[in-house]
């Protein structure tokens, strides 16, 4: 991406398997990228491909079964699976990086009002005792900033509509201004209009400078596009193909960027008339991933050394792709 700008998120061969009873699930096995300020990076991909393990393993506290196998998540120059936790929650989390997960509409405690569960925060950030009048105070100006009214803090979360709750979670998550802001599926669970508003609000708090970065993961490409400047492509655990957007959904490479944006609603007036395609085949068992590429058993354009070896990551003007048809250039 561009060199000219600070790497505010960096990782390299980051890997991390779900373990339990059921064996060892491959969730994400050596992704590497780099967001530079005032990037916006957009994360596509099946169900069950990785994308939100890899934003939690970007937080360097997943959820329990997830666990962190290697490599290396710095955020602005902070080694995330190298800080003590103490230092992690208080001194990166929400400055440096906040955290918007899909299911951020139950993050909200039931039984406090907005300004009460802010109180919290700050304490549990910072270690200071705010009154819930006083955290009101705080953060009043900044819920304004962004459209939304003060008076919201006075409510409890069963007062708002889904779409009010999930903007309230981005504004708190917002505070602190932080440097990088990870955001999974913000628009999945809201009605059309409510889409719409939190798309404006990922779109203001770019703008307005309130974050300089940030990683939306969704399965929505047209959202995706309104908001990023680049995209990943992934498939079972690791990166098909990156690159700006538009060369990306105007000129895919990968054989599985091509087959999945055949399958979804196109975004250009001049392809509408072109019918939606499924991919065949299913996506791997990660307990057994396949060997070599692990598109291969799906691929249409799969060759015998698809099958055996993996594919290293070709590169040129910035776009990446992992695929062996590329070897000899694109």
């Amino acid at each position: 991406m561009k060199d000219e700008t600070q790497a505010v998120l960096e990782v390299v061969d980051l890997k991390g398997y779900y373990r339990g009873t059921f064996g060892v699930v491959l969730g994400v096995d050596g992704v590497s990228v780099t967001i530079k300020k005032g990037e916006a990076l957009g994360l596509a991909g099946e169900s069950g491909c990785g994308k939100s393990t890899f934003a939690e393993l970007i937080t360097g506290t997943p959820l329990p079964g997830l666990h962190y196998e290697g490599g290396r998540v710095e955020v602005e120059g902070y080694d995330v699976w190298k800080l003590p936790p103490e230092t992690l929650r208080k001194e990166v989390k929400c400055k440096h990086m906040s955290y918007v997960p899909q299911a951020a509409l139950n993050s909200l405690n039931p039984i406090k009002r907005l300004k009460e569960f802010v109180a919290d925060m700050l304490k549990e950030r910072t270690g200071q005792r705010y009154s819930p009048d006083e955290a009101r105070e705080m953060i009043a100006n900044h819920f304004e900033r962004l459209n939304l009214d003060k008076h919201v803090l006075d409510l409890y979360p069963h007062e708002l509509s889904g779409g009010m709750k999930q903007r309230a979670v981005i504004a708190i998550s917002t505070y602190a201004n932080p440097s990088l802001l990870i955001v999974d599926e913000p628009t999945s669970s809201l009605d059309v209009s409510s889409q719409k508003d939190m798309v404006k609000m990922l779109i203001d708090i770019q703008r307005e400078g309130i974050i300089k970065s940030m990683i939306t993961v969704s399965h929505d490409l047209a959202m995706l596009r309104q908001l990023c400047d680049w995209i990943a492509i992934m498939y079972a655990g690791r990166f098909m193909e990156l690159g700006k957007m538009d060369d990306v959904v105007s000129d895919p490479r990968h054989p599985y960027t091509k087959l999945l944006l055949s399958s979804l609603l196109p975004l250009e007036k001049w392809i509408k008339s072109q019918d939606l395609k499924s991919i065949p085949g299913r996506h791997p068992d990660m307990r057994y991933p396949p060997p070599g590429c692990r598109f291969h058993p799906r691929c249409p354009n799969c060759t015998d050394i698809c099958k055996s070896e993996k594919p290293p990551i070709f590169e040129k003007d910035g776009r990446q792709i992992s695929c062996w048809l590329c070897s000899e250039g694109f």
